[in-house]
């Protein structure tokens, strides 16, 4: 009786079902920790900075605005080129200082002749390259603001470009 071996038990052939209660339970578990965790930073409640204990909108500070005023500059019409067949349409205004808009206007002769004379000598290739309004603008503020002196003209803005 030694090699007696025991009677095989119903069901042991076949393996036993894991239980999805611990996954289902661990799934809840992180929706409802996420979630709450979440609203807890939304809405202050952790991770906050202090204020005194109120909600208070922090406002950035703004300095105001120096007066600042815009004369336009006559409409141009150039041709551009060796062959004269291509031609720019420029408009421009330029940032001037409430005190100093008269100066400017005074002025505008010779800011629309060097602007004039400036636009003209530039090859027209250059005119048909993306980035070249950057660089024609740049040297344009540069000429008037020599034109009218230091301080009177603050930024050059330029409203029509279109080669033609």
């Amino acid at each position: 009786m030694a090699d007696a071996k025991p009677a095989p038990e119903e069901g042991a052939g076949e393996p036993k079902k894991k239980s999805k209660l611990p996954l289902l339970l661990g799934a809840v578990l992180a929706v409802v920790l996420g979630g709450g965790s979440f609203f807890a930073v939304w809405s202050g409640m952790i991770l906050a900075p202090s204020a005194g204990g109120e909600h208070a909108a922090a406002e950035p500070e703004v300095e105001p605005m120096a007066e600042t005023e815009f004369v336009a500059l006559t409409p141009m019409v150039l041709s551009v080129g060796a062959e004269s067949r291509r031609h720019l349409r420029f408009t421009a205004s330029v940032e001037v200082g409430a005190a100093r808009r008269e100066e400017v206007e005074h002025l505008m002769p010779r800011i629309l002749d060097v602007l004039n004379s400036y636009l003209r000598a530039v090859d027209a290739r250059d005119l048909e390259d993306p980035t070249a309004l950057v660089r024609l603008r740049s040297q344009m503020l540069r000429r008037v603001q020599v034109v009218t002196g230091e301080g009177r003209v603050r930024d050059l803005l330029i409203t029509e470009f279109v080669l033609s």
